[in-house]
């Protein structure tokens, strides 16, 4: 860890010494964001009770956050690079721990879910702009050691989310779930107003069209997903699904000829960006088909508990902790496109395994395969983050930061409604898990691909850097 704080002549990024505080600060805003998603899933039958409303309604207190997030991903991405980043990100935790406080304070669910919005809005501005951060803060040299330590971070906050939840809820109510927030969002405010890089923004414009097409887009594919999920007529979910598709082709209409485009289609011109986008896309596919369809396998078919089953996945994000960090400073050393292939190969070995388990299978059974699986996904998201930052221009991190965040949100919902929609026809649970493995397989041969592309970039860099 003290690598990543050590300085070099010719570093580019912040001194040594002030990345800590800077990295101190993207931690706990990441770590908010995150830890919420998951904490506040658990508390919802609390929520629901508390409020007295049926719990088909209290849903709607993850769905709309997670929504409100999503959507303003590119939009967030594309103004930081108007008024700086660090303004954004400040803004961005500042509004996530008012609207905490504010859904700490609610009396009613339509209260609540208005906050909630607010919170998603905060989230947003944070988790669009923070693999940017990373690239600002430390040298191009360790910028694969930073992503496996926000890789680790994000981790974490997954699997730290519900045990801190059911520890508060055992000793106190549902409010004081949000109400964490506000210390954690003070110092997180306070950090980043100090320690993050100053910066110009640029001048000019701003693509408020292309923002309010993207907003449709994703709004009207998250609603739609949403709907395949919690079983929504299927001209419902058509009619949102032909929203998005609208959207989308105006969207991409606009971003051609948009002075300031909100996502430059020149990005895509760079085949080991896009590769990876296409197997960051679909791994998190895979992913989110797993972790539902696993809950389901877990409990229905293999008859465990609720909480025996959150005990069985916790060996998956562990694994990412314990890994992730070690795959990313390896990918500043090792052409990142093998590291990410070989984690995406172990993942795949893991989704097979998982779907060929027999019913009766004991614990042990269950859980190196989780670790498998795991274990995959730490050895491919850090490397195959640093292909997507280090292969475009410093001037579009921004950019590259916010599709990054959006592929990565989109894929993980594509995967939970397809498993709704699969066994709402009877599909038995093995077979979602099919499914994953191929998205897995899928993403696989995208991260295959560009492995000579990013083996002649390290090549070029390396007689570049012994020519100087």
């Amino acid at each position: 860890m003290s690598r990543l704080f050590a300085s070099r002549p010719g570093d580019d990024g912040l001194p040594g010494p002030e990345r800590r505080l800077a990295v101190l600060a993207l931690i706990l805003g990441t770590l908010m964001a995150v830890v919420d998603t998951t904490m506040i899933n658990i508390a919802l039958p609390s929520i629901a009770a508390g409020l007295e409303v049926p719990a088909s309604r209290a849903v709607w207190v993850t769905n709309l956050f997670q929504i409100s997030c999503a959507a303003f991903l590119l939009v967030f991405a594309a103004l930081s690079e108007l008024v700086s980043r660090r303004r954004i990100y400040v803004a961005g935790v500042g509004i996530f721990t008012l609207a905490s406080v504010g859904c700490a304070l609610s009396t009613s669910l339509e209260t609540l879910l208005l906050f909630r919005a607010l919170q998603g809005l905060g989230a947003a501005a944070t988790l669009s702009i923070g693999p940017s951060l990373y690239r600002s803060i430390f040298p191009s040299r360790l910028l694969g050691s930073a992503l496996g330590l926000s890789a680790m971070v994000v981790a974490g906050g997954y699997a730290a989310g519900p045990a801190i939840g059911g520890v508060l809820l055992s000793v106190a109510d549902w409010p004081w779930l949000f109400a964490l927030h506000l210390p954690l969002g003070a110092v997180a405010v306070v950090l980043a107003w100090k320690a993050l890089p100053r910066e110009a923004g640029r001048r000019g414009g701003f693509d408020l069209a292309g923002a309010l097409l993207s907003v449709a887009m994703l709004c009207g594919f998250f609603l739609a997903m949403d709907g395949v999920g919690h079983g929504m007529p299927t001209s419902q979910v058509a009619a949102w699904l032909a929203l998005s598709v609208a959207a989308a082709l105006l969207f991409l209409r606009r971003q051609r000829r948009a002075r300031h485009p909100l996502m430059p289609l020149s990005i895509f011109n760079e085949p080991r960006f896009s590769l990876a986008l296409v197997a960051q896309g679909t791994a998190f596919v895979g992913q989110g088909l797993a972790f539902v369809a696993l809950s389901f396998l877990f409990q229905s078919e293999m008859g465990f508990t609720p909480l025996e089953t959150a005990w069985l996945f916790t060996p998956w994000p562990l694994a990412i902790m314990l890994v992730g960090p070690r795959a990313g400073r390896l990918a500043d050393r090792v052409n990142p496109s093998l590291l990410s292939s070989a984690g995406l190969a172990l993942m795949l070995a893991g989704l097979v395994l998982l779907a060929r388990l027999p019913a009766e299978a004991g614990v042990v059974e269950v859980l190196w395969r989780m670790l498998l699986c795991g274990v995959g996904f730490g050895l491919f998201q850090p490397p195959n983050n640093r292909e997507l930052m280090s292969t475009v221009p410093r001037e579009r991190s921004a950019n590259a930061s916010g599709i990054m965040s959006t592929s990565r949100t989109v894929g993980q919902s594509f995967g939970v409604a397809l498993v709704g929609a699969f066994l709402a026809t009877g599909m038995p649970v093995q077979a979602t898990l099919w499914l994953g493995a191929l998205a897995t397989l899928l993403a696989l041969g995208a991260s295959l691909a560009r492995v000579p592309l990013a083996g002649a970039a390290q090549r070029s860099a390396k007689q570049a850097a012994a020519g100087e």
